[in-house]
């Protein structure tokens, strides 16, 4: 199984592939003007359920923010939770907006 994950400035979304069939996406917003992501949704395919790939996904695309320096609105509950499961990534959140995601 080859996994990759994609941004897809396009869509507006970071795609997760398994061997080259799209698995899932996890969508944003990024305002104009402003060096944040918004992450809105995430979904994986039920035929790919089981396998992880939504850990993957939300990893990566968090990884790419932290590389672009932009700061997470985790709005999309996946997101949240999985930032709630991995502290070494809550930095990615703005301080004064912790709270509100419940992080």
């Amino acid at each position: 199984m080859t996994t990759q994950v994609t941004d897809n400035p396009d869509r507006s979304r970071f795609e997760i592939t398994d061997d080259g069939e799209l698995a899932g996406f996890a969508e944003y917003f990024r305002p104009e003007n402003e060096n944040e992501i918004a992450f809105i949704h995430t979904e994986i395919d039920p035929a790919f359920a089981g396998r992880g790939l939504a850990g993957i996904l939300a990893r990566a695309a968090l990884d790419a923010a932290r590389e672009q320096g932009a700061d997470v609105l985790p709005y999309c509950p996946f997101i949240r939770g999985w930032l709630g499961k991995h502290p070494e990534y809550v930095d990615l959140v703005p301080q004064a907006q912790r709270t509100r995601f419940g992080l």
